[in-house]
């Protein structure tokens, strides 16, 4: 059964930057997009970034110009950087994959992220 892994994330100061990078254990065919999610203590998930296979990407506006989501389709992986850090933006950040026909939805283990002051 095809995962995703998470990888980077951790602890930084305010105004730094992190790296995150999510990989499919098995390749995938067809037409799918990956990205990020978060999840602050109390708070409910939110979309921060997805790419589809074509390129086209999404941004939320708490992370447009801050954040900057690649990837690699050949290798079947998301990147998320995150520059100019924000002590709000410290969550769980969680990968995931979204594949249509047969539609297909998968979550990475979630990596933390937090940015201190």
């Amino acid at each position: 059964q095809v995962q995703l892994v998470e990888s980077g994330g951790g602890l930084a100061k305010s105004g730094g930057s992190l790296s995150l990078s999510c990989a499919a254990s098995e390749s995938i065919a067809g037409f799918y997009n990956m990205g990020w999610y978060r999840q602050a203590p109390g708070r409910q998930r939110e979309l921060v970034a997805r790419i589809f296979r074509n390129g086209n990407t999404y941004s939320a506006d708490s992370v447009k110009g801050r954040f900057t989501i690649s990837g690699d389709g050949a290798k079947n992986t998301a990147y998320l950087r995150l520059n100019s850090l924000k002590s709000e933006d410290t969550a769980v950040y969680y990968c995931f994959l979204e594949k249509q026909s047969p539609y297909l939805w998968l979550w990475g283990q979630g990596t933390q992220i937090t940015v201190s002051s």
